[in-house]
């Protein structure tokens, strides 16, 4: 168990990539910016032209830092961008809707700040926070795709694909990030695990959106998401594959 310590204000990098976010992206960031751990957040734009741009052009709080990029590249090369940027000690992913709630960052990031951890995932299937209940479907997918991860990286994790992910920043800023779009989060687990870095999962809530609510993830990602465990997982690696 990680032990309990006092967290220190202003210590968390947030990187949030956003897409088409013009409905979620104030109040997002406004719940982020709410948290007394947060001393910046690096907001990555990845070509939206839905206005939300506009709506960045207009922010004005020191804390925050607006990166554009010149056209969409996906989550993946969002991240990559983001994660280059952070200065603090530790660093958060933070979508920019509303499904993942920020006032669970301590929760998440307390086990690297005790010193148990260097990555921590925030789980969907751990614990018994609150769900919105949403498609069965989606949901086997998500944790079939969890089940061969584990199976090549020999983790144990029960959510390879929540958002929430943590890590302190020279871990992540030690990761090569070649994935440009949902392939990321099978990427950065496998280096993870090849890494031998300490892994912890905490259980968080959810409050999925539906795609007409401007979900982005389809079968395609699923699809793409087993060829990068393979591809970048230890098994993968002696298989021939790019580490």
């Amino acid at each position: 168990m990680a032990r309990v310590v006092d967290l220190p204000t202003a210590s968390l990098s947030v990187v949030m990539p956003c897409y088409n976010e013009v409905a979620t992206i104030e109040t997002c960031l406004a719940a982020v910016l709410e948290q007394d751990l947060v001393g910046e957040v690096i907001i990555v734009d990845d070509g939206s032209t839905d206005g939300t741009r506009e709506i960045l052009a207009g922010l004005n709080d020191e804390r925050v830092r607006v990166l554009l990029q010149p056209h969409n590249q996906g989550k993946g090369a969002a991240l990559r961008t983001g994660f280059a940027a952070a200065t603090l000690p530790y660093v958060i992913v933070q979508d920019a809707d509303l499904e993942y709630d920020p006032s669970e960052f301590p929760k998440v990031v307390g086990p690297l700040v005790a010193g148990d951890a260097d990555v921590v995932y925030g789980s969907r299937f751990a614990g018994g926070e609150a769900h919105r209940v949403l498609f069965f479907w989606h949901s086997m997918g998500n944790k079939l795709l969890t089940l061969v991860s584990n199976m090549f990286t020999d983790l144990n994790l029960t959510d390879m694909e929540t958002c929430y992910k943590a890590f302190r920043r020279e871990v992540i800023q030690s990761i090569e990030i070649e994935e440009d779009r949902f392939g990321f989060e099978p990427e950065v687990t496998a280096k993870v695990a090849a890494a031998n870095w300490r892994v912890f999962e905490v259980g968080i809530s959810y409050n999925g959106r539906t795609y007409d609510e401007g979900k982005k993830i389809g079968w395609r990602d699923g699809v793409r998401a087993v060829w990068c465990i393979v591809r970048y997982s230890p098994v993968g690696a002696r298989w021939g594959g790019k580490r």
